[in-house]
């Protein structure tokens, strides 16, 4: 098969999967409540069994079933509302030594976020907010990265990020953090575009890290289980880092949606009354 050939083919599995994955999410998002509690949870797990594999950890053992189980049981807990207690269900997981428990608390940091900014008042704006910077970021930095090129961003890591492309992504993030700032609550679009670029830099890092991990374990792709893109954590690395950041931004207010946490003192903290779910 030529290189031609074979790039149309991964593309053409790229836009399948993304053709049932994205009405899918959007949906879950949409409804909340179980429907997207049991989505979070499922990909909670998957994360896990993704990792685990990675490092070459046996999951047909009680030891695996009980590293599948932990972020699971994390996820019910934090929905029971003992959120502390799930939290502190990511210490344990160190008795199963460090390798074994990475997969595990990223899973369970990255769902638990994921749940908690749900579950927020302005809940599907949050979530929205979060997945439209990390799109934005990872889609501008590609673009900007091929369209200017220059030096690379980290090239003993992913040689592929150029500088440029963070910097594109950085602004591609706080433009996406502002206009989904100012649709959901029409006012609060300059903290929307602090936050969003606050929040690309958190992606853009977990990108990094997970690429620094596949390439110390000598792997290309996390996995396969989506076709044309690779695994889970190939797909939702920024997302991993970006939403424990939104999170922790949301403990900082009460009613508000979690960007209006940065915006500076001195601004006017009124806003037109918008409906949020």
């Amino acid at each position: 098969m030529s290189s031609a050939s074979a790039r149309w083919s991964d593309l053409r599995l790229r836009l399948l999967s993304a053709a049932v994955l994205v009405p899918v999410a959007a949906f879950c998002i949409w409804r909340g409540g179980l429907v997207y509690d049991a989505l979070i949870l499922l990909a909670m797990f998957g994360l896990v069994w993704e990792g685990e594999t990675l490092i070459r950890q046996p999951l047909k053992t009680w030891r695996g079933g009980l590293l599948l189980a932990w972020p699971v049981i994390a996820g019910l807990a934090a929905l029971k509302g003992e959120w502390s207690a799930a939290f502190w269900m990511i210490w344990p997981t160190l008795i199963f030594g460090f390798p074994a428990s990475v997969p595990v608390i990223v899973s369970i940091v990255g769902g638990l976020s994921l749940l908690w900014l749900r579950h927020l008042p302005f809940g599907m704006a949050s979530v929205l907010f979060v997945l439209s910077v990390v799109i934005a970021s990872d889609s501008f930095a590609y673009l900007t990265g091929r369209i200017f090129g220059g030096p690379k961003l980290a090239p003993s890591i992913s040689p592929g990020k150029t500088r440029s492309g963070a910097i594109g992504g950085l602004l591609g993030a706080s433009l996406a953090g502002g206009l989904v700032a100012w649709l959901a609550v029409p006012g609060t679009q300059i903290g929307g575009l602090i936050c969003g670029a606050v929040l690309g830099v958190f992606s853009q890092s977990g990108d990094l890290l997970e690429s620094a991990a596949k390439r110390r374990l000598g792997v290309k792709d996390s996995g396969r289980l989506i076709p044309g893109h690779g695994g889970l954590l190939d797909r939702f690395d920024g997302l991993l880092a970006a939403a424990p950041a939104a999170a922790l931004l949301s403990l900082a207010v009460a009613t508000q949606p979690f960007w209006w946490s940065i915006l500076p003192a001195h601004l006017p903290t009124s806003y037109g009354s918008s409906s949020h779910d």
